[in-house]
């Protein structure tokens, strides 16, 4: 681990959780925790270069063949890995299918990077959590055991109890929000060596108890607009990334990506 260190370049792999969702600008863009820590780096490297290959609603097998070869040609200083979560909440799972393809990408990834970063996912406190949290814990070992193998550092949000407060998370109950991923920026640049600037493990302030009927009133509306679509991508095999690109393709001088 470098103290006070020096990267030139960032490429983050993954998902919607990298891409940004949802973490929403004015101009309907997402920025999420990937953009905010090249930001941050940017201002500390001169030329820093930043490339997100991040596509929203990708299994780990999509991430591997469609991400990884062009992350690891890109020889970056840094690179993220996060994957695997969408096939942990998919109904059937192959747990050692998913093992498999994560152990690639991090085989593929490590030596063509000065620093693998590879995370613990955080999870939203509520059933979902409840029932997943097997496969979910399943996936960390796997992350933590290959972390431990290739030298990559792990950056552990599921055990930040932060991060699993309902009010870090949007209403779709599948993304942080803007806070959240705020949080998740600086839990990364401290684990790459940079000084903190501030805890982000800290507990938000004690929540007001929602009454019954704003309880109820937030779930139904969060059935019709995000659940039951949800469940129509998984039902007819679409995911919410078919035919997107990705976020920022190639590895650039952040000031040309209009930061």
């Amino acid at each position: 681990m470098q103290i006070n260190a020096s990267y030139t370049s960032l490429v983050a792999v993954g998902d919607s959780f990298t891409e940004g969702m949802s973490d929403l600008l004015p101009d309907g863009s997402y920025r999420g925790w990937a953009d905010l820590l090249a930001t941050r780096m940017a201002r500390v490297e001169p030329g820093f270069r930043y490339a997100n290959l991040a596509v929203r609603g990708k299994l780990i097998r999509q991430i591997v063949d469609e991400q990884v070869e062009v992350a690891a040609a890109m020889r970056a200083d840094v690179v993220t890995l996060v994957g695997g979560l969408n096939d942990t909440l998919r109904p059937k799972c192959d747990m050692v299918m998913v093992r498999d393809r994560l152990t690639e990408a991090v085989e593929k990834l490590a030596p063509s990077c000065k620093q693998l970063v590879l995370m613990r996912s955080p999870g939203r406190q509520g059933p979902v959590l409840d029932r997943f949290r097997p496969r979910m814990e399943e996936l960390f070992s796997y992350v933590d055991e290959l972390a431990s193998r290739h030298d990559a550092v792990v950056v552990d949000l599921y055990g930040a109890p932060a991060l699993s407060d309902q009010r870090m998370w949007d209403v779709d109950r599948l993304h942080l929000t803007g806070e959240g991923h705020r949080r998740v920026a600086e839990a990364v640049w401290q684990a790459l060596g940079y000084e903190p600037e501030e805890d982000w493990r800290a507990p938000l302030p004690p929540a007001v108890p929602l009454k019954w009927m704003a309880r109820r009133t937030a779930d139904i509306s969060f059935a019709r607009q995000h659940l039951m679509p949800w469940i129509g991508r998984r039902l007819t095999g679409r995911s919410s990334g078919d035919g997107r690109p990705a976020k920022r393709p190639d590895l650039l001088p952040y000031e040309v990506l209009g930061e």
